[in-house]
């Protein structure tokens, strides 16, 4: 197996799993929330949006993820480099994800990106689930 495919196949497994995990975790808020940190005390409907918004960016952040690993899984299947990367951007632009320029970008390109969505995607999580620690102290003080 050749180098290139050892790391795209990695990267894929990584991606696949930021991507369930994250996920996982928002769903998790998602479900704990309302019953937990109830709908009263000072924290009011504002809360309750910045904690569905800061929950749906992390959702949207894993499918995104879960789609690279995918690309990346088609990548890995081809014998060449060049030829696993131009079916990555076949795909992308068959289905209209990017424009037809003949411009393929190489691996360690590709992985920067991910990486930056993982981090993206942990720092919205981070933020959600600190607003359900707000709204859940809220919640256990009994505010008025």
């Amino acid at each position: 197996m050749t180098a290139w495919k050892t790391a795209t196949k990695s990267a894929a497994r990584r991606l696949r799993r930021n991507g369930f995990i994250g996920g996982g975790a928002v769903l998790l808020i998602l479900a704990l929330a309302p019953p937990t940190a109830g709908a009263h005390g000072f924290a009011g409907p504002l809360a309750w949006w910045l904690l569905l918004a800061f929950c749906l960016l992390p959702l949207a952040f894993s499918i995104h993820l879960l789609f690279d690993a995918a690309l990346f899984r088609l990548a890995a299947s081809h014998d060449a480099e060049e030829a696993g990367l131009a079916a990555i951007d076949d795909v992308l632009v068959r289905m209209g994800l990017r424009a037809g320029d003949g411009a393929t970008r190489t691996l360690p390109e590709r992985l920067a990106g991910c990486r930056r969505l993982v981090w993206l995607q942990r720092i919205s999580l981070a933020a959600g689930m600190a607003l359900y620690a707000i709204l859940l102290l809220d919640a256990a003080g009994g505010g008025a």
